[in-house]
């Protein structure tokens, strides 16, 4: 299933200071025989001036659950918890005890 989720994102998080766009980029995990491995996606989020790592990414049932580091506009660990169907992600992120955060996405169309 881990292709509904594999491939660049144009994302919005609305926080309470406002919205931030990021781009994600999901890809399968590769092992050193170039082949993937058994389902298991890694990323990147880049936005507000940084490209961070994400961690504990899992795919299951049209569902897509990670953390990441931010460090702009200040240092905070968020988890997120989306849907994905066809292109488009819907759900939310959480920053510690802050409100939960709306997050929304399309999938960027490989020219």
């Amino acid at each position: 299933m881990t292709a509904s989720v594999v491939g660049e994102w144009d994302v919005t998080i609305k926080t309470p200071v406002g919205s931030l766009h990021v781009v994600y980029d999901f890809r399968p995990v590769v092992d050193v025989d170039g082949v993937e491995r058994d389902g298991a996606v890694t990323g990147t989020a880049a936005g507000k001036g940084e490209t961070v790592p994400l961690t504990d990414v899992v795919v299951e049932d049209g569902r897509v659950r990670w953390r990441q580091t931010v460090t702009k506009p200040m240092r905070l660990k968020l988890e997120f918890d989306v849907e994905v169907v066809g292109d488009r992600l819907t759900g939310h992120s959480r920053a510690g005890r802050l409100p939960r955060s709306a997050v929304a996405g399309v999938r960027r169309v490989r020219p």
